[in-house]
């Protein structure tokens, strides 16, 4: 039974980490805050990230999570719910490496053992020269309709005129 017990805690964990391995960067840990008290296993809590754009210096977004406790969120079994806040804005000169498509994927996280996931896509308003990150959570069977959006104009900083994300857009 043991021998069961250990397979079935090492499959657990090694989906986990693939499912946390998905991203490029790994999102810095801000701070938690517990929300609800749990008796002998860990609290529901709030955890707030921060994550760089990958492709856009000079951009940071923060985020916050819930993350479930109890017995299910100790052993990474636990099914996250979609509730997820996003900001995002400009911390430096901002520099834009590459072209992108609109909606184009900027981060993702596993948010259950194999069937949700968190993502935070970037797209361009070009009229306005601004970008777009959009955080959502999609589900395999049914997706959700919970999201948050944050936008961040690009603006000069110092001496250093902005690109114009419309020039970084593909069709």
């Amino acid at each position: 039974m043991r021998f069961l017990t250990a397979v079935a805690l090492a499959l657990v964990l090694s989906f986990q980490a693939a499912g946390v391995a998905l991203s490029a960067e790994e999102p810095d840990l801000i701070f938690k805050k517990s929300t609800v008290w749990k008796f002998l296993t860990p609290d529901h809590k709030l955890a707030a990230y921060a994550i760089d754009d990958p492709l856009v210096d000079g951009v940071a977004c923060h985020f916050t999570v819930p993350e479930k406790g109890g017995v299910s969120g100790w052993l990474g079994v636990a099914e996250e719910v979609s509730d997820i806040s996003l900001a995002c804005r400009q911390v430096g000169p901002v520099v834009i490496k590459d072209n992108f498509e609109q909606g184009e994927e900027m981060f993702r996280q596993s948010r259950s053992f194999m069937f949700k996931k968190m993502r935070i896509v970037r797209g361009c308003d070009t009229e306005r020269n601004v970008l777009v990150y959009l955080v959502y959570s999609d589900k395999l069977i049914e997706g959700s309709p919970k999201n948050s959006t944050s936008t961040v104009p690009l603006m000069p900083w110092g001496d250093q005129q902005p690109p114009r994300c419309a020039d970084y857009v593909e069709d």
